[in-house]
């Protein structure tokens, strides 16, 4: 594994530790928020889990890809990545 390949993975990874800290927090808050506002926060961290699930399936296949197939992988990861990761700033900004 190259390092710049190495490099990649461990900032994706770092990035899915954040969105799993902030899904905590979120989780925290929804404990205590009143009844209304607790469907709305139980609601988005579901959508937020499955999309922090789905990033970590794209990093294990980018882990997981040979080197000749890695870049082609990398594109397709960074693409999804992208969309995840506005997608769930949306969701985090929405509920705090």
């Amino acid at each position: 594994m190259t390092d710049k390949r190495k490099a990649h993975e461990e900032k994706l990874a770092a990035q899915l530790r954040e969105w799993n800290a902030q899904i905590t927090l979120l989780k925290a808050k929804a404990e205590t928020a009143k009844a209304n506002a607790k469907v709305e926060y139980y609601t988005t961290l579901e959508v937020l889990q499955h999309k922090r699930d789905a990033a970590q399936t794209k990093l294990q296949e980018l882990h997981e890809a040979g080197d000749e197939a890695w870049e082609e992988v990398k594109i397709g990861a960074e693409k999804a990545w992208a969309e995840i990761k506005t997608s769930f700033q949306a969701a985090v900004s929405k509920l705090k």
